[in-house]
């Protein structure tokens, strides 16, 4: 006999599958950049659409998240990044760096900035809310795992760079500096020389002395701030080291298509390529009949969504227009403001739909700043590009890039028009780049499941395990001197130099007793 289920029942079934698999999940990822919201809003997106509740902290609150998602504002958080680490023209000048101490001070004062928001503290001080999970976001500081300890959670870290020393430590062991560099603070590409091996463990070594030695006394106070919010709960704060190592895993916006083939431990999940839309928003339809009717192939141009163009001097503006004039394809440049007497195959948009854009076949190369989520999509979509990075971790991800074949890099300065030039001549010419990039690109889609469905299964696993502690590394749990066998090494050296005493002693009573007979 065949059954049949009417649609409605069928609706119905899988409607109270999802509640009862809905979990309360706090999401943190109050970071006030562009490139790190659209990473936050992509975690949500998935999480709300697997059916789960969902809190946000975020400082770009949407009218658009569907019900199950109440956002908490933090949007006071962009009063906290300097305004002169975004200006083009500031780091044309070289007038500000971004060091590690700069990094480590801006995202402790960051972290402060979201626990004193006003919002942040009435949330905590509302004793309703509870939590099955928190998933935060870490950016040089674990302050985040304090939510995880307040609502009595697990909790998963992100990370939204490839994975380096810092992320790594907290669920495992910091990787070996000869072979790991650090995507913030270095530009080496595998393999190093002596001299970058050196410049790679003197990287650690200062990042782990900013860490650990000076910044913990401002971190310690701040996790204290938080005291009354665990108390209200009836709990005493956990010491701070104890809940900072004690993630249930790692999410990492990393894939090995895009980084290195890095050893990493079970609690790290490599989602990498996670924020992308696999259904692409079709064009504009004026913009997708200019790209239809470009039959030399589309050049698109964007610095990224914190860096801005129209910050570029007037002079520097008019070298690239000029340049871009001279090429027979068509130049879409992502450009905040009107920019007068254009060369005809030159467009400006003041908002660009990137993903669309280089999905289409006539886009034939992508000058970028090098941020990782656009590396990640000229992966994704299969495009070369040319690199002109401007900070942070956009460097590594440039030179990476040209070392893996697709790209080229061009420096930010007041000669890179000329060099531009030459550096798209080089790439429209010679096809290795785009057969490179078309390789990475079978190995990025080349999965056994998609980034968001890992997302959301790894989610689901750390809340139906309580935490996950099967992945969880045994090396966190080892101390350094244990893991270099110093105690050995130690007890050796007592053995040694016991040995030697004895030894001296008795030859020094064999030398006595042959004075006495004499």
């Amino acid at each position: 006999m065949k059954l049949s289920l009417c649609p409605w029942l069928v609706l119905a079934t899988l409607s109270c599958t999802l509640v009862a698999d809905a979990a309360r999940i706090l999401i943190v990822f109050p970071m006030p950049s562009p490139s790190h919201v659209i990473l936050g809003d992509a975690v949500v997106k998935h999480l709300a659409a697997a059916g789960h509740d969902i809190t946000y902290i975020t400082p770009v609150p949407k009218k658009t998240f569907p019900q199950n998602v109440q956002q908490v504002d933090v949007s006071d958080n962009f009063k906290a990044v300097p305004t002169e680490l975004l200006d083009i023209k500031t780091l044309l000048e070289k007038k500000f760096s971004l060091s590690m101490d700069v990094m480590f001070q801006l995202m402790n004062n960051i972290h402060n900035t979201t626990f004193h928001n006003p919002n942040v503290q009435k949330f905590l001080r509302d004793a309703n809310q509870q939590f099955d999970l928190v998933i935060a976001e870490w950016m040089h500081c674990e302050l985040y795992s304090a939510f995880a300890g307040i609502f009595n959670a697990p909790y998963i870290w992100v990370s939204t760079v490839e994975p380096h020393w810092m992320v790594l430590s907290l669920i495992d062991e910091a990787p070996n500096p000869a072979y790991s560099p650090d995507p913030m603070f270095s530009s080496n590409s595998l393999p190093f020389t002596f001299v970058e091996r050196v410049q790679e463990l003197w990287s650690q070594i200062r990042g782990y002395y900013w860490k650990e030695i000076v910044f913990p006394a401002k971190t310690n106070e701040i996790y204290s701030g938080l005291a009354p919010y665990f108390k209200m709960r009836g709990r005493e704060p956990p010491n701070y080291d104890d809940l900072r190592f004690n993630a249930s895993i790692m999410f990492g916006n990393s894939h090995v298509s895009l980084g290195e083939a890095t050893r990493l431990p079970q609690n790290y999940k490599p989602i990498g390529g996670y924020h992308i839309n696999t259904d692409v928003a079709p064009l504009p339809a004026d913009l997708q009949k200019l790209m239809d009717d470009s039959k030399n192939g589309v050049i698109y141009f964007s610095m990224g969504s914190n860096l801005k163009s129209k910050h570029f001097p007037e002079e520097l503006k008019r070298k690239i227009l000029k340049m871009f004039g001279g090429l027979k394809q068509t130049v879409l440049w992502k450009f905040e403001e009107v920019l007068p007497d254009l060369p005809s195959n030159v467009h400006i948009l003041q908002w660009a739909p990137q993903p669309s854009i280089l999905a289409h076949p006539n886009c034939v190369l992508f000058i970028t700043h090098g941020g990782l989520l656009s590396t990640t999509e000229t992966t994704y979509f299969a495009k070369p590009i040319i690199g002109i990075p401007a900070f942070a971790d956009q460097f590594i991800n440039v030179d990476r890039a040209v070392a893996k074949g697709f790209a080229k890099r061009v420096d930010l300065s007041y000669n890179m028009a000329d060099e531009l030039g030459v550096a798209i001549n080089e790439m429209l010419q010679n096809p290795s780049y785009t057969n490179k990039v078309k390789e990475l690109s079978f190995v990025y889609h080349h999965r056994i499941a998609s980034p968001s469905a890992e997302l959301v299964h790894w989610t689901d696993h750390v809340i139906k395990t309580r935490g996950a502690p099967h992945l969880r590394s045994p090396a966190i749990s080892v101390p350094f001197y244990q893991k270099m066998y110093l105690d050995l090494l130690a007890l050796i050296v007592v053995a040694l130099l016991g040995l030697r005493a004895v030894v001296r002693l008795i030859f020094k009573k064999k030398s006595d007793k042959k004075v006495k007979k004499q």
